[in-house]
């Protein structure tokens, strides 16, 4: 059998198009989408025309949204900065605490995990012309920090540790709360990106956060909405990336977008209701999913702690297909990646992978599986069948 056939009977089943890709996006939550109609047709004022009854509603709205995203967070409402997404988020933690250091702060070295998203190890990278030193923090074989090497890497130098909660390809969950105490013990700014870490614990002061960068469209909310926490008692703050007419207490200039906004605020309302029982249901529908697939090929390899994770990630490391052919062959019956959709134009091996001691060749035979809110049982049956066959199929057409 020839490589171009395979997928022939697979493509001949009778079934839609399966989602397990909840870790690049999340499908708009319906409840979502109804809050958000009437500010995209009736409301639509300016939340900034503050001389008229239109933008007075529509800055009531963005404000009671900042309430549900506090909530959520449990910070005050006053620390919440809309940005438009996480990777700006980052991008005004990082590089805006960096440019206030260099007029507030002697501190000049910031630790990054090394399974940090691109966005936070470009924005640290970029301070280096400032004569800022960044070290990577290292990962065991698990994807977990190794508290004692950490320790070992923080000094009186150190004005920045950012970590994320959740990693958006392995779905390791990182020790926020341990990290954020030392980093409190050692008078360090402590970032954290949370925009995964939903069924985590993401308290800003229980974990001692300073900074904390969340995005809307993993908790099932729009697109190009997301927000930075900004601990209004840090002793250093960072300084603005974008400039204008000063809005948003100087940290972020530009009209806001109020119907992106209140879909935020909804978004978390929900996940703060129901993560603890939609994360059990998350991990029961992942680990049929990893047991189906592991019964049928023992060869399969879990990447990342066992235990301590996404309860919807699955990071899997194949026996012989390469992991872009092998989700090619899947289309278009399932979606599914290789890892980080940040990245997809990267064609070298997955950063987080290298990390936790894959080869090159292994972390080019690595996919990710996230399940998720309307994933179903049914679906797991359908994407085990199918990946399954995909991979005696290509078995046996290298024989």
């Amino acid at each position: 059998m020839k490589i171009d056939n395979i997928g022939e009977n697979r493509l001949s089943l009778n079934t839609p198009s399966i989602y397990l890709d909840y870790q690049a996006t999340t499908p708009l939550d319906e409840r979502v989408l109804n809050t958000m109609l009437p500010y995209m047709k009736d409301k639509y004022g300016n939340p900034h025309s503050s001389e008229h009854s239109l933008g007075w509603e529509a800055e009531k709205a963005v404000e009671f949204a900042k309430s549900q995203i506090a909530n959520y967070i449990n910070s005050l409402e006053d620390e919440i900065i809309f940005t438009s997404g996480a990777t700006e988020s980052n991008n005004l933690a990082i590089i805006g605490l960096g440019y206030s250091a260099l007029k507030n702060s002697n501190r000049r070295t910031i630790l990054v995990s090394a399974i940090e998203h691109k966005c936070v190890l470009g924005a640290s990278i970029f301070l280096k012309q400032f004569g800022f030193k960044i070290e990577k923090i290292p990962v065991e074989s698990n994807g977990l920090i190794d508290i004692n090497k950490f320790q070992s890497m923080l000094s009186n130098d150190v004005l920045l540790v950012s970590v994320m909660s959740t990693n958006n390809e392995i779905g390791v969950n990182l020790p926020v709360s341990i990290i954020g105490e030392l980093c409190k013990k050692n008078d360090t700014i402590f970032h954290v990106d949370a925009s995964q870490g939903a069924y985590t614990n993401i308290d800003v002061i229980e974990n001692h956060i300073d900074l904390m960068s969340l995005s809307a469209h993993k908790i099932y909310g729009p697109k190009g909405i997301g927000c930075l926490y900004i601990n209004q008692y840090s002793n250093i703050k960072p300084l603005p990336l974008i400039f204008g007419g000063g809005q948003q207490y100087g940290y972020r200039s530009g009209t806001l977008p109020v119907f992106l906004i209140v879909g935020f605020g909804e978004s978390c309302s929900i996940m703060s209701t129901i993560k603890k029982d939609e994360a059990l249901k998350l991990s029961s529908l992942s680990s049929q999913l990893l047991n189906g697939l592991k019964n049928s090929c023992s060869e399969l390899k879990l990447n990342g702690c066992p235990h301590n994770r996404h309860p919807g990630n699955l990071n899997i490391t194949l026996p012989s297909i390469e992991s872009k052919q092998f989700i090619t062959l899947l289309q278009p019956k399932l979606a599914l990646s290789s890892g980080s959709a940040c990245t997809s134009n990267n064609i070298e091996p997955s950063h987080v992978l290298k990390a936790i001691g894959l080869s090159t060749e292994e972390a080019d035979r690595s996919f990710r599986l996230s399940v998720g809110r309307y994933t179903t049982t049914n679906d797991i049956k359908t994407s085990i069948t199918l990946i399954i066959a995909v991979i005696k199929e290509y078995s046996f057409s290298k024989q």
